[in-house]
């Protein structure tokens, strides 16, 4: 055989010849009808994959990008479980569910969202480090990566924190079809440097160069628990996905003939000639044998919720105790024996404790599972997404409502998506805590009521909690969940006691369920109006409960729903039966709201025109500060006897 010129390890070059030769078998597979979705191919960019995913050791992780092939090929050489995903397949590595970019295996994962899969590497890598288990991870991201926010909040906190966590940026000059030039400012790796992290550069022009100094950027993450950044300078030769390409010919070409497979093709020719048929007889009988399978059966994908029937009621009682000093005492006792609970979020160390002090003395008792970030809602929710794939119980704290926005892509493309898109291999049990409600002159920004936004995210438990009852009971049912929980707390009622001057004319009794619905109902005959509120509004209604009777003549019946992500039909159904009224009074704005999902609920059971219906709600405009102007902006206790009156007398 002919000597090869080329100094690099055969066994890096097979690997890398597979890599290429299943990406282009996918795009094969793509014109033939035999996949569907997309595909973004790295050909061109394959020693980068080895250099990095495919140097690490099995207890490490890698999370990277809608580029994702290579990198998973050279960390988990699972090349069958990769081809069978992409053919839709029930054998896939996430079942044929999350296809060419949504992929997990054995510390591998995922995600076609830019950015936002660094904050969660992040908070792996710092589960790892609370292990103390030597692991460290790599994050695979692209030069059109470096627009993303999300980005620059985890290099800030990876640095602070010391994370063991190496950032391996692929430049490969475009972000899909537009040149850097055109959208990228500054230096690169300074970017990396501003934060105070050590970066390396290379590329994959010299793949044994490559390989060396990414073992360098390795070691030097695993030796100093620290983290890295390295800039890989790159070309990748086909389409950005499966269509147009508008580079000319010439550039692609000038790559193509810099690209070492392509020179070893022509320098070693007999060993390429070897490799290549090798591989490609590999590929095609896996291609043949996977194309006989079957596809997951919806039944395996997915198990629609059983109804809860449960009518069984228990007493409350009072409870003479701020509700957030039964909060923070949930907190204490548990972090101070569960070693996986850690509480994350911003200005939250003792003395000062948080906004509220819900964290009040957390980080005196458990200083390593307490940690106070910058502001940086995406990263601290990132972080939370990590830490909970890798086994830890995060709660995370958005200091307001309001900013729960910059978090939304982490609950909804990352946490909620994580346990089905995997095709159920991990379960991320994050916890998100937020405060919202007006009625303290905060205005526009520090006011709002968004649960509406929040309520539709699929596989996320919404709560909402309230002054009726214990919070302790809910948070010991969020403390079981293997899935999200968006938890909302009203920062007006923080300051108020369990149960506070109940009326000796009502009968206040919870549901046994894991979520408890509230009802409180006249303690002398049948309700004439049902009334369902929740959160705040519920500390508001109870006490107008007398008043509501007395103006209206109709004695009301209160229900008040905990889990507001799955509203208590059955029970508002069974009331609104007898009262044929039912009232929906909420906080947030009223358009496309809570409300509206639930009179449209009610009305599928008992049917049109069989009861009359009215939503109550803040006005839709920014909530102003001015006091006089929030009372008339958001339901107030005049405004909603006014309104009762005009729809049921």
């Amino acid at each position: 055989m002919k000597t090869v010129p080329l100094k690099i390890n055969h066994k890096h070059i097979k690997d890398a010849l597979r890599i290429r030769i299943v990406e282009e078998k996918f795009l094969q597979l793509f014109s033939e009808g035999k996949l569907n979705g997309t595909v973004h191919t790295c050909v061109g960019q394959e020693f980068s994959a080895l250099a990095f995913a495919g140097q690490l050791k099995k207890r490490d992780f890698v999370f990277s990008n809608h580029r994702c092939h290579g990198h998973y090929i050279a960390f988990t050489a699972d090349v069958r479980g990769l081809l069978a995903e992409l053919m839709g397949k029930a054998s896939g590595t996430s079942g044929g569910i999350g296809s060419s970019q949504h992929l997990c295996h054995n510390n591998f994962f995922s995600n076609g969202i830019q950015g936002g899969i660094v904050p969660v590497a992040a908070g792996y890598a710092l589960g790892n480090k609370l292990k103390e288990n030597g692991a460290i991870g790599v994050v695979y991201i692209g030069d059109g990566t470096l627009g993303e926010g999300a980005l620059y909040e985890t290099m800030n906190i990876i640095s602070k924190w010391n994370i063991p966590l190496l950032i391996v940026c692929e430049n490969n000059f475009y972000a899909q079809s537009t040149p850097q030039s055109v959208n990228l400012a500054g230096d690169i790796q300074a970017r990396a440097e501003a934060f105070g992290i050590r970066s390396w550069k290379g590329n994959t022009w010299s793949p044994d160069q490559l390989m060396d100094e990414a073992q360098e950027a390795i070691n030097y993450v695993r030796s100093g628990s620290k983290p890295g950044f390295f800039l890989v300078e790159t070309y990748r030769l086909n389409a950005h996905s499966k269509g147009d390409d508008d580079r000319t010919r010439e550039e692609v070409e000038e790559h193509s003939e810099r690209d070492f497979i392509n020179q070893f093709s022509k320098d070693g020719s007999s060993y390429f000639k070897m490799y290549h048929d090798g591989i490609s007889a590999e590929v095609d009988a896996l291609v043949a044998d996977i194309l006989l399978e079957s596809e997951q059966p919806i039944a395996d994908y997915y198990q629609p919720a059983t109804g809860n029937t449960d009518q069984t009621w228990l007493p409350l009682s009072s409870v003479n105790k701020r509700q957030v000093e039964l909060i923070n005492t949930f907190f204490r006792e548990r972090i101070a024996t569960d070693d996986k609970l850690i509480f994350i979020g911003e200005d939250i160390l003792s003395p000062y404790g948080g906004a509220f002090k819900v964290a009040k003395d957390l980080s005196f008792i458990k200083p390593g599972q307490v940690f106070s970030t910058p502001i940086s809602e995406a990263a601290i929710m990132g972080i939370s997404n990590g830490l909970a794939l890798n086994g830890f119980k995060p709660f995370a704290e958005i200091m307001f409502g309001d900013f729960m926005t910059l978090a939304f892509d982490q609950i909804v493309n990352h946490a909620s998506k994580f346990h089905h898109m995997f095709n159920k291999k991990v379960n991320c049990p994050v916890v998100v805590r937020t405060a919202m409600g007006g009625h303290r002159g905060y205005g526009p920004t520090h006011s709002q009521t968004l649960d509406k936004f929040l309520i539709g995210i699929d596989n996320v438990k919404t709560v909402a909690i309230n002054t009726l009852f214990d919070p302790t009971v809910i948070y010991e049912s969020i403390y079981k969940e293997q899935h999200p929980v968006i938890l909302i707390e009203n920062k007006v009622d923080y300051g108020k006691k369990i149960l506070a001057n109940p009326s000796k004319h009502f009968v206040y009794e919870r549901s046994t369920e894991q979520y408890p619905v509230v009802r409180i109902r006249p303690a002398v005959s049948e309700p004439a109006l049902t009334i369902v509120a929740y959160g705040g509004m519920a500390d508001m209604l109870a006490p107008m409960l007398e008043q509501i009777f007395l103006e209206t003549d109709q004695k009301p019946e209160l229900i008040v729903p905990s889990l507001i992500s799955d509203l208590p039909i059955d029970f508002v159904v069974a009331s609104v039966q007898k009262t044929r009224r039912l009232v929906m009074i909420e906080e947030g704005s009223g358009y496309g709201g809570i409300g509206s999902e639930l009179i449209a609920a009610v009305s599928e059971r008992i049917g049109d025109g069989g009861f009359k219906t009215k939503r109550i709600s803040a006005m839709p405009v920014p909530i102003p500060s001015v006091k006089s102007l929030e009372q008339i902006v958001l339901p107030e206790k005049n405004r909603i006897i006014k309104e009762l009156k005009e729809s049921f007398l």
